[in-house]
C-alpha cells in the first residue's frame, strides 16, 4: 500500500499546508484543494487535486494544472502562497508534464510579490518580480526537481511577500504535475481576515530563540521551538508482528502489539533537537521473550547524542546510548516485553485469551537526543525533512536473539540481523532486489496501521478475522486498502480479540 506518510507541522484547516513553522508546505496530501484555499494560498487554472496512478508524483495526491496550451503569461496559470516572511536558503518543488500531444513550448517562472500597504484593491499585492525561469524539454516527462535559491534580497527580510510559481506553455495539449511545494519561511496570513497580512509588530520572543512566543511552544527553552508529531497529537498508530518469522507459524500476529506515537521537536533555526517516542504497550501472545528497536534508516549513529528511558537489557549500546555495530542509528526500546508487562499466570501471554484477565496497557517513553542543550552531536544537525516518519523503521527482535528482525515488509534489515535466515522456510527476502519480510505471495510478517488496530485472538490466523487481509497482501495494498476498519463483511468478531 503506497502512502506518504503526513508530516505534522502547525496547521490551521489542513494537512498538506504548513502554517506558522519555519516552512510553508504545500503537497495535496488533504486531498481537497478547499483546505489550502481556506489556508490562503491561491490557485489559478487549476484541477481539483489528482489522484490518478499515471498522474500523481508522490504520496497519494499531487497537483494538475488545466490544459495548458496558449499560456504566455504568468498570470494565466500558477501556485501562489498566503503572505509570509520569507526565510533563507532554497525553495523546492517537483513537476512533470503531463500526458498530451504536439506541445511546442513548457516552463516554470518563479516570483515573488512584495506587500503594499497602500494597494488594497489588488490585495496589497505590490509589482511582481520574477528571479528565475525553466523550460521542460517538451519530449520528456520525467520528474524534474526544482531547487530555487530564494533571492538576496527578500531573503530573511521583516518585509512580507508572495511566491509565485507559474506554468507557461504553447501549442498542442497536456497539463503540468507537481507536488511536494516547500518555501522556507514564516506564514504571516489571516484566514480570518480575507487572507490579508497578519500585523507586523515586533513579538515578543521571551527566550530569543527567533521564534515569536506566540508561535513558540517552548516559549522559555532557548533550545526548543516545535513539536511535530506523527500520526498526530495523541494519536497513535498501531504495529503488529507474528514472530514465527521465518516461518508463518500460527499467523495470528499478536504476539506483539504495540501503539506509537512520534514528536520531533525542532528549535528556532529548524534543527532536530530531540525524537519523542511514546509507545503503547497492548498485547503479546508469545511464548517468546521479544523485544522491539526502531532503525533511523540513512541517519549515522553519530548524529545521535544520548537516548534516555529505554530498557536495551543484553543488548550493546554505544556511549551516546545507540545501539553498537549498526551502519545506522538503532534505538532499542526494550528487549523483553515481559519485563515491562507481567503476565497475568492465565494463558500464554497477554491480551490475547478472552478468558484470562485483561492488563491494562502500559505506556514507555524513549527520548533520543540529537542536540543537547544547544551543543551539536559529533556527526552534525538533521533538519525536519532529513529526519521525517518515513524513516523510522520499526521492528521486532525475536525472544532476544539479535538477528531474529521481523520488519515491515521491503523495509532494510539493520546491520545485525541474522542475514543467514532470508529465504528460508516461508520467508522470499531477496537483498539484491530489495524484497524483504515476504512470503513468495507478498503475506508480511508485520503491519502498520495509522489508528488504532484489533489484533486476532490467540492462535487464530489474521485472515479469519480480518477477511481481507490476504487479498490486500497479496495484491500489495491496492485492494482492501482498508482490510481492518469494522465494516460489513470486513471481519469475523469472535476471531478477534
Amino acid at each position: 500500500m503506497r502512502m506518504k506518510h503526513i508530516y505534522l507541522t502547525i496547521i490551521l484547516l489542513g494537512l498538506s499546508s504548513g502554517v506558522f513553522a519555519q516552512q510553508l508546505t504545500l503537497n495535496a496530501e488533504s486531498g481537497n484543494s478547499a483546505i489550502e484555499i481556506g489556508n490562503c494560498w491561491r490557485f489559478l487554472d487549476y484541477e481539483q487535486y489528482t489522484s490518478s496512478g499515471s498522474e500523481v508524483i508522490s504520496g497519494s495526491y499531487s497537483l494538475k494544472t488545466q490544459m495548458i496550451s496558449n499560456s504566455s503569461s504568468i498570470n494565466d496559470t500558477y501556485i501562489k502562497t498566503p503572505w509570509m516572511k520569507v526565510g533563507s536558503g532554497n525553495i523546492t518543488f517537483k513537476a512533470r508534464l503531463g500526458s498530451g500531444t504536439d506541445p511546442i513550448s513548457r516552463g516554470v517562472r518563479v516570483s515573488y510579490i512584495p506587500y503594499n500597504a497602500s494597494s488594497p484593491g489588488t490585495s496589497f499585492e505590490g509589482t511582481l518580480v520574477t528571479f528565475y525561469s525553466y523550460d521542460f524539454v517538451v519530449t520528456n516527462n520525467s520528474v524534474v526537481n526544482f531547487i530555487v535559491p530564494i533571492p538576496a534580497a527578500i531573503a530573511n527580510s521583516t518585509s512580507l511577500y508572495k511566491i509565485m510559481v507559474s506554468y507557461l506553455g504553447q501549442g498542442g495539449n497536456g497539463r503540468v504535475l507537481s507536488d511536494d511545494y516547500i518555501f522556507p519561511g514564516t506564514y504571516w496570513s489571516n484566514p480570518a481576515n480575507s487572507c490579508n497580512p497578519l500585523p507586523l509588530n515586533v513579538p515578543t520572543d521571551t527566550d530569543g530563540d527567533g521564534v515569536p512566543d506566540t508561535q513558540d511552544e517552548y516559549p522559555n527553552d532557548p533550545y526548543r521551538s516545535h513539536n511535530s508529531y506523527y500520526p498526530g497529537l495523541s494519536q497513535f498508530g498501531s504495529l503488529a508482528f507474528e514472530d514465527n518469522w521465518p516461518a508463518k507459524g500460527d499467523y495470528d500476529f499478536n504476539d506483539l502489539v504495540v501503539g506509537y506515537n512520534f514528536n520531533t521537536v525542532t528549535n528556532g533555526s529548524g534543527n532536530v533537537v530531540e525524537l519523542i517516542s511514546t509507545f503503547m504497550l497492548r498485547a503479546s501472545g508469545a511464548i517468546y521473550n521479544n523485544g522491539m528497536a526502531y532503525q533511523l534508516d540513512g541517519i549515522a549513529p553519530n548524529k545521535v547524542s544520548k537516548v534516555a528511558g529505554n530498557t536495551p537489557g543484553s543488548f550493546t549500546m554505544a556511549s551516546n546510548g545507540a545501539e553498537s555495530g549498526q551502519t545506522y542509528a538503532n534505538i532499542v526500546v526494550f528487549d523483553n516485553f515481559f519485563n515491562l508487562m507481567s503476565k497475568p499466570g492465565v494463558g500464554i501471554g497477554i491480551n490475547t485469551e478472552r478468558l484470562a484477565p485483561y492488563i491494562m496497557p502500559q505506556s514507555k517513553q524513549v527520548v533520543t537526543t540529537f542536540i543537547n542543550n544547544g551543543v551539536n552531536p559529533a556527526g552534525g544537525t538533521l533538519t525536519l525533512a532529513e529526519l521525517n516518519p518515513a524513516l523510522f523503521n520499526m521492528y521486532m527482535i525475536i525472544n532476544r536473539e539479535r538477528g531474529k528482525e521481523v520488519h515491515l515488509p521491503n523495509r532494510y534489515p539493520s546491520s545485525l540481523a541474522s542475514t543467514g535466515l532470508f529465504g528460508t522456510k516461508d520467508d522470499t527476502s531477496n537483498p539484491a532486489t530489495g524484497r524483504y519480510y515476504k512470503t513468495s505471495n507478498n503475506l508480511p510478517w508485520a503491519v502498520d496501521i495509522i489508528q488504532g488496530f484489533d489484533y486476532p485472538i490467540e492462535k487464530v490466523s489474521i485472515d479469519l478475522g480480518h477477511l481481507h487481509f490476504t487479498e490486500w497482501a497479496v495484491s500489495g495494498g491496492v485492494q482492501f486498502p482498508d482490510w481492518f476498519l469494522n465494516l460489513p463483511g470486513y471481519r469475523d468478531a469472535s476471531k478477534i480479540y
